[in-house]
């Protein structure tokens, strides 16, 4: 539970910045955290995370394709 509470945390952070103009630098930050702690949390609560694990699987080839923020959605 603890892990999913630190997502959203990082999902209403990036979620601010995205409204307030951030960097994107500062996003793409973020983003690659929260990518790892989606993986941490799988690793721990992998029961009912199917969706969650693709989810993570397609930001990283995303990230991994352009390796810069010109990943990030617009």
């Amino acid at each position: 539970m603890e892990e999913a509470r630190r997502i959203i945390d990082r999902l209403e952070r990036i979620e601010r910045l995205r409204e307030g103009g951030g960097s994107r630098l500062v996003l793409l930050g973020e983003v690659r955290q929260l990518l790892a702690e989606g993986e941490r949390w799988i690793a721990t609560e992998p029961a009912g995370t199917e969706r969650a694990s693709a989810l993570l699987d397609e930001c990283r080839a995303r990230m991994g394709r352009s390796g810069d923020e010109a990943a990030l959605p617009a």
